[in-house]
């Protein structure tokens, strides 16, 4: 006698289906649970002055950590600033490498027990970077400068950077070239009328009305970028022709003090002298009457 075999009732397969989502549900929360804690980092800015290179986001961590990795186009990611709460990190020494080159960060969160965590951790991507476009110029810094008759010579000193050849460290000209070029804004004590004078070398020699008095910054540049062109301007420097005058008589009276020093001190030996012979001398006359 042939058993027949009951067929699958619409039950049933409801029952299958609640158990497969009932299933799916508890991969789902296990799987979350090492993360349900972790914020995601956001609004990553890159911040970069003369190519000193922060990465920096938010939010400030409370029950999680960070990590960040850095990687130029097409290359190897590497990792930077490792479980950090901060919300900063310093990437100088990697974009150094090459500063023409076009990098990425991307920023990690991991729970705060981030030794026990396993899986792959939520992250957000950097804005591209490329540094020698947009790292921005310092502020310069005057050398010197110095005025006589009707010419103002005034020399900027190029900023260092941290970008490194054959071990030496590099100035903004020497990674810039011609690309980098100096304005001076110059004007009389007197007046607030400014004039500009610009060059693609560190040194202005400008023709200024004799007998006044000068004061004047500079601003590096690079007039081929789209964006960050300029730096803030360098503190003022004025130039003082009491300075100047006090300064060449105090020069005079030195020289002067000086002539006279050594003239007494050749006076004072001449006469010693003169006197050491007198005196031999004298010491000779005297000594035959004594033998008569």
């Amino acid at each position: 006698m042939k058993t027949r075999a009951c067929p699958r009732g619409p039950r049933a397969e409801a029952a299958a289906a609640r158990l497969l989502l009932l299933a799916w549900a508890v991969l789902q929360v296990a799987g979350a649970s090492g993360t349900a804690d972790v914020v995601v980092a956001y609004n990553l800015t890159w911040k970069s002055t003369n190519f000193k290179t922060i990465l920096e986001w938010e939010p400030k961590p409370i029950n999680h950590v960070y990590t960040v990795q850095i990687s130029p186009r097409l290359g190897n990611w590497k990792s930077k600033c490792f479980y950090t709460t901060d919300t900063e990190c310093d990437l100088t020494d990697e974009i150094v490498n090459d500063v023409h080159q076009t990098y990425q960060a991307r920023v990690f969160s991991y729970p705060a027990d981030a030794t026990d965590y396993s899986g792959e951790p939520p992250f957000t991507n950097s804005p591209e970077f490329i540094p020698y476009i947009e790292t921005k110029l310092g502020q310069p810094t005057i050398q010197s400068f110095k005025q006589v008759g009707t010419e103002l010579n005034v020399i900027v000193q190029d900023a260092r950077t941290l970008v490194k050849v054959n071990g030496t460290f590099l100035s903004l000209r020497d990674v810039f070239g011609k690309d980098l070029s100096y304005t001076l804004y110059y004007w009389k004590a007197s007046s607030t009328g400014k004039k500009t004078a610009k060059t693609n070398t560190n040194e202005f020699l400008i023709d200024v009305d004799e007998g006044q008095n000068y004061c004047f910054s500079v601003q590096a540049g690079i007039p081929s970028r789209k964006a960050n062109q300029k730096s803030p301007e360098s503190p003022i420097e004025c130039t003082s022709h009491e300075k100047g005058m006090f300064r060449e008589m105090f020069l005079v009276i030195g020289i002067v003090v000086l002539v006279v020093i050594i003239f007494t001190i050749i006076l004072s030996v001449s006469l010693y002298k003169c006197r050491k012979v007198r005196a031999r001398q004298s010491g000779k006359e005297s000594t035959p009457l004594n033998a008569a």
